[in-house]
């Protein structure tokens, strides 16, 4: 999609690969909103960890028990959405100033290098229209198969997505589903986890394969032969910004 413009667009940026805490992952994908460029990145979690959707207010009382425990911790994401169970999943984030208003456009413009990396793994996906198990009621993420969301065929869910909208700039997060915790899903859901086909690679074999697809299918330009990592005063402006958001977000739980 074309949009008008004053000048040349900048271009964009990928982050490399991080392993961190809930809230320092929340906190980098809010302060890359801010940022004029576009920006990708993929990611995981140092611990087991259960993001609530921005708007998410009504949970489980036990989650609170679980987070005190040490079982799990608990963050809010910027995006919304229902509650995701992080740690057996690789995450995404991708930042995109100028999207399609519509946000239906928006989400398949937003997903198609996920599509694109599912079809060459020979598992094509496709976006929800009915619930994929559970109840509409349900405050997890993956009990429910939506438009927003990427299902295989016979409606098991691999991709839960979300998105942040902010002054006509759009932040969309994903979480991958690869080999979700049974014991743990059970704990914080009282359900068992989404059964996903076997994926024919994982670990780097398979981030490397996302990234090539990311790179092909991605809907702005962004420079995918490089990582760019965050300088130190980037991180420092993360954290002085966002991180004692994310970290009182989190109190707000055991509250």
């Amino acid at each position: 999609m074309e949009t008008p413009s004053t000048g040349p667009r900048p271009p964009g940026r990928w982050l490399p690969t991080t392993c961190l805490g809930g809230a320092w992952q929340m906190a980098l994908d809010a302060w890359l909103l801010e940022q004029p460029r576009p920006a990708f990145r993929l990611y995981r979690w140092r611990r087991p960890t259960l993001s609530l959707g921005r708007h998410q207010r009504r949970y489980p009382s036990h989650w609170r028990e679980l987070g005190a425990a040490g079982t799990i911790d608990l963050v809010r994401r910027p995006s919304g959405g229902r509650a995701v169970l992080h740690g057996g999943d690789l995450t995404y984030a991708l930042v995109w100033p100028d999207p399609p208003r519509r946000r239906v456009e928006a989400y398949g413009a937003a997903s198609a290098w996920l599509q694109e990396a599912f079809r060459r793994l020979g598992q094509p996906l496709m976006f929800g229209t009915t619930p994929a198990g559970g109840h509409l009621d349900s405050p997890n993420c993956f009990a429910l198969g939506t438009a927003a969301d990427l299902v295989h065929g016979d409606g098991s869910k691999r991709v839960g997505s979300a998105q942040l909208w902010r002054a006509g700039r759009l932040l969309q997060h994903g979480a991958i589903q690869l080999a979700p915790s049974p014991r743990l899903w059970q704990q914080v859901f009282g359900s068992p986890p989404p059964a996903l086909p076997p994926l024919p690679c994982q670990g780097e074999e398979l981030e490397r394969l996302l990234l090539e697809a990311a790179r092909d299918a991605l809907p702005f330009r962004c420079g995918l032969d490089l990582p760019e990592p965050l300088r130190a005063a980037e991180l420092a402006a993360v954290a002085l910004h966002h991180l004692e958001d994310g970290a009182s977000s989190a109190a707000g739980f055991r509250g």
